[in-house]
């Protein structure tokens, strides 16, 4: 029988009851900012979908044009209760949501399995909410693909922009990383903060703190790579839980970020 990593945070960072799920996705799509872009990769956030849904939505609607070519999505989310050395691949062969079951590319996952920096730790996987909270939205855009999903935690940029090399591909291979930005500071004072964030990441800079984004290992590593390869930052969305659903005395902040390959740049 297939080792599957069941949903572990259906009913708390979003709907656990299929029709429910749908339908708040394909809202939160429906209402996202067209976009003409063409992403080959994605910074979106992973609190709830009460919080960060919205934003969230703004990354994965920019996908439109792009859908038939996508087989694959490596998705890098930062580990919050289990820690790793490196980057954690979750020895599974496949992920479930109340939308169905998701396979896991294990030809890539034996691609970069030599890398001293990659592990196996089902453990790191089994409870993390940064990774899971995407494969809805995914298995709403995306019709048919496998996923790499890397669960990362103590790291380099360098490191994680030599996995991400391996695995770049073409137009076939998506790349998301998961992330949000500051942590429950006061509403004015986190608006400063994620606008000098934001303003690093446009930048294709690799030096984010965890302070600054919870992800900002994955985000360093993406930007690395993004430099190498001349990719160009677009900033799509950014708020805070103030400005969707939570008070303003204590709030994280959210953006969505796609890199693309044109040259003009897009700010939200």
């Amino acid at each position: 029988m297939q080792n599957i990593r069941p949903a572990a945070v259906a009913g708390l960072f979003y709907p656990g009851e299929t029709n429910a799920l749908t339908h708040d996705v394909r809202a939160m799509l429906a209402a996202a900012r067209p976009s003409e872009l063409t992403p080959k990769a994605l910074i979106v956030p992973h609190a709830g979908y009460v919080y960060s849904g919205a934003v969230a939505a703004s990354a994965y609607a920019a996908l439109k044009n792009i859908v038939p070519n996508i087989r694959r999505v490596v998705l890098l989310g930062p580990t919050h209760r289990v820690a790793v050395r490196g980057l954690a691949l979750p020895g599974t062969g496949a992920f479930t949501t109340p939308l169905g079951t998701v396979q896991v590319d294990t030809a890539a996952a034996q691609a970069i399995a030599h890398l001293p920096q990659v592990m196996v730790s089902a453990q790191a996987h089994a409870q993390e909410h940064s990774l899971e909270v995407q494969l809805p939205f995914l298995q709403t855009v995306l019709p048919d693909f496998k996923l790499l999903p890397l669960a990362v935690g103590m790291a380099t940029p360098e490191e994680v922009a030599e996995v991400l090399e391996v695995l770049w591909g073409g137009d076939e291979t998506l790349i998301v990383v998961s992330s949000d930005l500051s942590h429950y500071l006061p509403y004015n004072m986190a608006r400063q903060v994620d606008a000098a964030s934001t303003q690093s990441i446009l930048a294709l800079e690799h030096t984010l703190s965890h302070e600054q984004a919870c992800g900002a290992t994955p985000i360093n590593g993406l930007t690395l790579a993004a430099r190498r390869h001349h990719l160009t930052p677009h900033l799509l969305d950014l708020r805070n839980s103030g400005d969707t659903a939570g008070p303003r005395d204590g709030v994280v902040g959210y953006a969505s970020f796609a890199f693309t390959e044109e040259g003009t740049r897009h700010v939200c």
